[in-house]
């Protein structure tokens, strides 16, 4: 897949997700409608206060919680709602044994979508696709 055409398909599909994890999908001027939700708001931070003691800063693991960089998260095994469901729902461990993971409280479906598109980011540069 063309890198553009992949980058595309990723902000439209990350535009749905945050649709469906509560985003309003429009602002007051309607720029919601040509670009995501969670545009704006800074993944990475999140990623860090939410997810970094457990999956690590960088996405490489803790002795808490799986790595992030590994082939079993690219999006064709767990999708971009299979981390939205571990964020509001939490986990049962099924591939590691660091233990089941918890929901995470306190994020917005937006600020969740942020989060994903920060890790799948980070995946395409590791070459996880």
């Amino acid at each position: 897949m063309p890198a553009r055409l992949g980058a595309a398909l990723a902000l439209a599909l990350a535009a749905l997700l945050a649709a469906a994890c509560g985003g309003d999908g429009g602002g007051e001027d309607g720029a919601a409608a040509t670009a995501p939700a969670y545009v704006g708001i800074d993944g990475r931070a999140l990623f860090g206060q939410a997810c970094a003691a457990c999956h690590g800063a960088e996405l490489e693991g803790t002795e808490r919680g799986p790595p992030l960089i590994h082939p079993y998260y690219r999006p064709g095994h767990h999708d971009d709602a299979a981390f939205v469901r571990a964020v509001r729902l939490g986990v049962i461990a099924h591939h590691w044994t660091f233990g089941d993971m918890p929901p995470v409280e306190g994020l917005s479906g937006e600020q969740i979508a942020a989060i994903v598109a920060w890790v799948r980011e980070r995946q395409r540069a590791a070459g996880i696709e």
